[in-house]
């Protein structure tokens, strides 16, 4: 009982370090010891850091992407791909906030990253709404409401941690949660359609009437691209393409592929296509790629193996067990506890990767007691915390829109907590039920 409260104390303090901005991966790292060395069982900590660096469904998945997205941004493709999306949306006025939310989830697919793909988007998307008249902060805020399409990724991290856990594919894992998905984001188009329409919020605005810093929301300038090469455009959703027609699941390739393609050989298709349909040195390319898979494990892989330290810490000091055995005691309730305990602490933190991680290593191997499937549950953890994500006011998506609208991110999250609960409900009650 005294190492719970102690555990339950040390846990509370680490998110209250992250809530502060204190470095992610040092403080699951050291909440991790502390639990390890409160506990006597020093093992826990190396064994864990070792076991997670190294495991290869994990490698495999996660760097290739993160390659694949630097040579995306070496070559330009991805540039074109914004480009071509937002121009498109842009001659369609009389539904300009929910397109914006859709074309931004949709772009999130090929550009994982959420504050990379706010920052990329929001550089055209948010001035050319508030010059359409768009409130400020509703331009701002339905940038932010689409940067949860990365959970289409097979690279985004939790895909591959889900698969892992539930002994299946990451593209196992994209078709059991896409109906919910979809769905949620239809949820959050639907409902920012109807607050930008009833508080009058989707034209006549400037950023004097809306009280935005006209000095900050007029920095953003467009990408300076004059016209859309088509085929460059294209080049980022190769990969995605690849994976989905070749997968078991639609039997497409299965006489002469009989397991599909791997995320390894589409990303590298990809990034062969781009290299040679924008003539880009081999040399550049090769590095890029490899630059990016080298960011891709000191930044996502560092902070899973700090996330799985940080639970062998909460096992060792029997957190984990007594957690288990009260879920057990109130089975009705792990979907609602897997959706919106991920959601709601990161609204806080800002960063919904840790809380997720500590979740699913944590819950979901044991989700068949509790009456789901760890696709499932890993599933509801990973939207929840993407959701939470996509209304809270200190992640680093909601600054970058906030500071390009020129308006203070809390009204980010005014707009959004609406639209992101229900969707969070609608996701439960499909893949919880």
């Amino acid at each position: 009982m005294v190492m719970n409260v102690f555990a339950a104390l040390v846990t509370v303090l680490a998110f209250a370090a992250i809530l502060k901005g204190l470095e992610v991966r040092l403080t699951l790292l050291a909440a991790g010891l502390v639990l390890a060395v409160a506990s006597w069982s020093l093992a826990a900590f190396p064994e864990a850091f070792m076991r997670s660096m190294t495991t290869s469904g994990l490698i495999s998945v996660i760097l290739p992407v993160m390659g694949f997205a630097a040579v995306m941004e070496l070559t330009g493709c991805d540039r074109h791909l914004v480009k071509l999306v937002t121009d498109f949306l842009m001659k369609m006025r009389a539904v300009l906030v929910p397109g914006a939310v859709l074309a931004t989830f949709l772009i999130n697919i090929a550009i994982p990253s959420a504050a990379g793909c706010a920052a990329a988007v929001g550089i055209v998307l948010v001035p050319a709404m508030i010059a359409a008249g768009v409130h400020p902060a509703m331009a701002a805020a339905a940038l932010l409401a689409g940067t949860w399409g990365s959970v289409f990724n097979p690279g985004l991290m939790h895909n591959p941690v889900i698969a892992k856990i539930a002994g299946v594919s990451p593209m196992d894992v994209i078709f059991g949660h896409s109906r919910a998905s979809i769905v949620g984001i239809l949820v959050v188009a639907a409902l920012s359609f109807i607050i930008a329409k009833v508080f009058q919020q989707d034209r006549g605005w400037t950023p004097e009437k809306a009280g935005a810093i006209v000095g900050g929301a007029g920095q953003a300038q467009a990408l300076p691209l004059e016209r859309v090469n088509l085929l460059w455009a294209l080049i980022p959703t190769v990969p995605l393409i690849l994976l989905v027609l070749t997968s078991d699941r639609l039997g497409l390739t299965t006489a002469w592929l009989p397991k599909g393609l791997t995320v390894l050989e589409a990303m590298a298709i990809g990034t062969v296509l781009g290299m040679l349909a924008t003539w880009t040195s081999p040399e550049k390319v090769t590095r890029h790629f490899f630059d990016g898979m080298g960011r891709a494990y000191g930044l996502v892989m560092g902070i899973i193996i700090a996330a799985g330290v940080f639970i062998a810490g909460l096992e060792a000091a029997g957190v984990v067990k007594a957690f288990l055995e009260a879920l057990k005691a109130t089975t009705s309730a792990v979907p609602f506890i897997g959706t919106f305990g991920p959601m709601l602490l990161t609204v806080v933190v800002g960063s919904g990767d840790a809380v997720t991680l500590a979740f699913n290593n944590a819950v979901t191997p044991q989700a068949a007691q509790f009456g789901l499937t760890p696709a499932h549950l890993g599933s509801l953890a990973m939207i929840g915390g993407a959701l939470g994500r996509s209304m809270s006011p200190v992640a680093a998506a909601a600054i970058i829109a906030a500071g390009l609208a020129g308006v203070n991110p809390v009204e980010l999250t005014k707009r959004n907590a609406i639209p992101m609960l229900a969707a969070a409900v609608a996701v439960m009650l499909i893949l919880g039920g």
